[in-house]
């Protein structure tokens, strides 16, 4: 069984390779996101980094930026 699960503690993860691609400008308050080794992208809440780690595949996260990117997710900004 793979012991990399969607919600597990983020921690569990270590605390090295996080990175904030999406921060600036809000306090501090920003996603964090991480490759797994196996390929696939942990994310989590930068002020809780002991709290639940999301795990997606690299589809599911292409999918999320190609829709973005063409303004599918605009409707969350208004």
């Amino acid at each position: 069984m793979d012991p990399i699960y969607n919600g597990m503690p983020a921690a569990a993860l270590g605390t090295e390779g996080w990175h904030k691609p999406w921060s600036g400008g809000n306090g501090g308050n920003c996603v964090e996101a991480m490759k797994l080794a196996d390929g696939r992208i942990a994310m989590r809440q930068s002020t809780d980094p002991d709290g639940p780690a999301l795990i997606y595949s690299t589809s599911e996260i292409a999918a999320f930026i190609r829709g973005a990117k063409s303004g599918q997710a605009d409707f969350l900004l208004t």
